[in-house]
């Protein structure tokens, strides 16, 4: 069974963008997929088979006051506007429709990790939480504390998938993935560094302390997850694909020419797929 792993990363996963549509162009289908927080978009564009959409959200989308604005955190207290990119943007009727038939139709099994506010844990939503423009479970899964405040699904407040399970190969492998490829958005061997996380657990902490205390343990989740990862790998049992450079990108970092190279980027270390399942 042929798993995926989308880890998300802001801006920065218009590079896993790049590899889905590799695979989308080589008929390479995938029994099981599961989404951190751009990477749940991500993964829903290609198991609907939506060659190039994810593309247009980073390269083109991003960049409008509509979608990420200081305009829009003075209005609503969150500086994604959530409901424009899942919303707007993905109904029947928006400017770029998400074809939530095809979606279904994909027998693939989809997994969208959110964070539990009150909890600090981790969320699994499925395609059964999802119907036809109601497309909640993707905001909560990209919901970055400090940038925005929490996104109610069901009575219930909800932060970015980051913060759970950062890179969730222990789900894909209960679920019984021999197969197993992992795109990450920052370098391989990139461990993360908790700074940033102290000071955005603080701006939490008040409301939603089991959130703040995730926070801070997220650093290292994501460190022995990406062990487990990198010794997985030496093993024969996953492969991962990541970008060997980012230029210093953040997570919402707006520079078309960095864009541009971190999709050719993911396209291109796509090819590596293809002798992984061979191999496998």
């Amino acid at each position: 069974m042929l798993g995926i792993i989308d880890v998300g990363g802001g801006t920065r996963d218009i590079y896993g963008a790049g590899v889905l549509d590799y695979l989308m162009d080589q008929n390479i289908n995938a029994d099981f997929f599961i989404g951190v927080s751009a990477g749940s978009a991500n993964g829903s564009s290609y198991l609907a088979h939506q060659r190039g959409r994810n593309y247009k959200f980073y390269n083109e989308y991003a960049f409008r006051k509509e979608y990420m604005s200081f305009g829009n955190f003075l209005k609503t207290g969150s500086y994604l506007d959530l409901n424009y990119i899942y919303g707007t943007l993905c109904r029947a009727e928006g400017e770029n429709p998400f074809d939530y038939n095809a979606f279904m139709d994909n027998p693939a099994c989809f997994y969208i990790v959110s964070t539990d506010a009150f909890s600090g844990e981790p969320v699994y939503f499925e395609k059964k939480d999802m119907r036809q423009d109601h497309y909640e479970t993707l905001m909560t899964s990209s919901c970055v504390p400090g940038i925005n405040k929490p996104y109610v699904f069901k009575g219930k407040p909800y932060f970015d998938g980051g913060i759970g399970d950062l890179i969730p190969i222990k789900k894909a492998l209960d679920h019984g993935c021999d197969k197993l490829i992992v795109i990450l958005t920052r370098p391989r061997k990139a461990f993360r560094k908790p700074k940033t996380d102290v000071s955005v657990s603080k701006f939490v902490a008040l409301k939603y302390p089991y959130t703040a205390d995730a926070i801070c343990r997220r650093c290292d989740v994501y460190n022995e997850e990406l062990k487990l990862a990198l010794s997985l790998e030496e093993e024969g049992k996953l492969l991962i694909l990541a970008p060997d450079d980012i230029s210093n990108m953040k997570t919402l970092t707006k520079d078309v020419t960095i864009l541009n190279r971190l999709y050719r980027k993911g396209y291109t270390d796509a090819l590596k797929v293809k002798d992984y399942l061979k191999n496998a």
